[in-house]
């Protein structure tokens, strides 16, 4: 069954529209739609732009995925989010968390492929960037998590499962919920708290996920990510 154009989720790459073609007939998917439109209409400002809501897929390739960040929701002010977790756009400053994910990288590999906040390098090497929720309104931070982007997002995460040799990188008690989904016989789950000012001195620096990640990566004969 096609998705119908006036739904949010026909914008969804091909790839990703066949893997999850029931859950996008589900009447939850059509009511997330519905949602966003009567929010738009009344006036209400949503981030990120319609066309980037999907981002994360559209740059990284169901088959192509080899590493999935898990990021909350979406940055909730203007010229933040692009759909991309942790991401912002080239020339906008640098969130706090994404510093503090670039110092522990830094720390850790000793090297820095990435210069600003863009993590497009990261998503076309096949690295998920993906948020437990895909849109909120303007300065009200987690306003849309209760709309059905977790089951959406559930769902995402238990194809993938399907997959073999994914690392999981879960940071924070809301992406760690997602780590029940996913068999750790399979994939590496790679879980602390989160990058955020308010916490990333209680652990994530220092845990070495870009190390484990890209030694995961190589010890399953996969081309190791360029951090």
């Amino acid at each position: 069954m096609k998705v119908s154009q006036q739904n949010i989720f026909s914008t969804l790459p091909s790839d990703w529209q066949e893997i999850l073609e029931t859950e996008l007939n589900k009447e939850y998917t059509t009511t997330i739609s519905q949602l966003l439109e009567e929010m738009k209409k009344s006036g209400k400002v949503i981030y990120p732009e319609e066309k980037n809501i999907f981002s994360c897929m559209k740059m990284t390739p169901f088959n192509e995925v080899k590493v999935v960040i898990l990021g909350q929701d979406p940055y909730h002010q203007a010229g933040q989010a692009n759909g991309l977790s942790f991401s912002v756009n080239t020339g906008a400053v640098i969130p706090p968390s994404l510093k503090n994910i670039y110092k522990e990288i830094a720390t850790s590999i000793g090297n820095l492929e990435s210069s600003d906040g863009s993590l497009t390098k990261w998503a076309k090497q096949g690295v998920l960037l993906l948020n437990s929720v895909l849109t909120v309104e303007e300065s009200l931070p987690g306003s849309h998590a209760k709309i059905g982007w977790e089951k959406f997002t559930d769902k995402v995460i238990s194809k993938l499962n399907q997959s073999d040799n994914i690392v999981f990188m879960l940071w924070g008690k809301n992406a760690s919920k997602k780590g029940s989904i996913i068999d750790r016989s399979k994939h590496l789950v790679l879980e602390s708290v989160h990058p955020s000012p308010l916490s990333a001195y209680k652990g994530f620096h220092g845990n070495g996920h870009f190390l484990k990640c890209n030694k995961f990566l190589k010890e399953n004969d996969l081309t190791e990510i360029k951090w």
